[in-house]
């Protein structure tokens, strides 16, 4: 078996079941990681402080290797029908990334031990849009699967004037690539909350998918942790 076949519950429920064993005395019920990736200068950094914090700094600071910023929120996972299910306290971390290649070695270590990502490329920058493909690239290779939970960033919408990427061109990248897409803007704060709980979205559905499963018998044995996410992936979806 691979490595990346073993990806268990210790990866994607490992510190949010330690959270959720002990509810009553638990700050919160999940513990979730997401990373942040894309070129150097595409507003990672901003768009996660414009989460957190609603506040944006038009000064750019480049990160150096990694950083990461949290939020605390209850969180209602949709079910098929759209009713919201219970809430659960969830403890995001957002993992912020430098999108320099020297760094590229020190981020990629960073992938295995995140849960979902959020992938940018700026909206004035037709490189940024064209190196999606080396990004995704990265992370089928780095990634705890080879389908990981992705929500793909088409960042500074708020400035029309200097577009070079036209939003039909963002949709039919993201199509051709099965990814759910957002226009954010990290300066006025549009979709940046909605791209986030999307994601987030994604991944509640397949940990519970996957808890589901743990109940569950294949031909009278139960099945494997591996098995349980590797089938679940394969029925995840979104509730945006």
């Amino acid at each position: 078996m691979t490595t990346k076949k073993r990806f268990t519950a210790e990866l994607e429920m490992g510190d949010s079941m330690i959270a959720g064993q002990s509810k009553s005395s638990a700050e919160y019920d999940y513990l979730i990681k997401f990373l942040a990736l894309g070129d150097s200068g595409v507003g990672k950094t901003s768009f996660l402080f414009q989460y957190t914090e609603n506040t944006f700094n038009n000064k750019f600071i480049s990160t150096v290797g990694i950083d990461f910023r949290e939020k605390r929120i209850n969180h209602k996972l949709p079910s098929t029908d759209g009713i919201l299910g219970r809430s659960h306290r969830v403890h995001l971390q957002l993992w912020d990334t430098a999108g320099q290649e020297r760094f590229r070695s020190l981020t990629t270590a960073f992938f295995r031990d995140a849960m979902g990502f959020l992938l940018l490329f700026d909206l004035t920058s037709e490189q940024s849009f064209l190196n999606i493909r080396n990004w995704l690239t990265q992370l089928q290779t780095h990634a705890y699967t080879e389908n990981p939970d992705i929500v793909l960033c088409g960042n500074k919408s708020d400035l029309e004037n200097v577009r070079c990427v036209s939003d039909e061109r963002a949709k039919e990248m993201a199509q051709k690539y099965g990814l759910t897409y957002f226009e954010t803007s990290a300066a006025t704060g549009h979709n940046v909350s909605k791209a986030i709980e999307c994601l987030l979205d994604k991944v509640m559905m397949r940990m519970e998918n996957s808890v589901d499963k743990i109940h569950m018998t294949h031909n009278g044995t139960k099945l494997s942790a591996t098995q349980e996410v590797d089938e679940a992936g394969d029925k995840d979806s979104c509730g945006c």
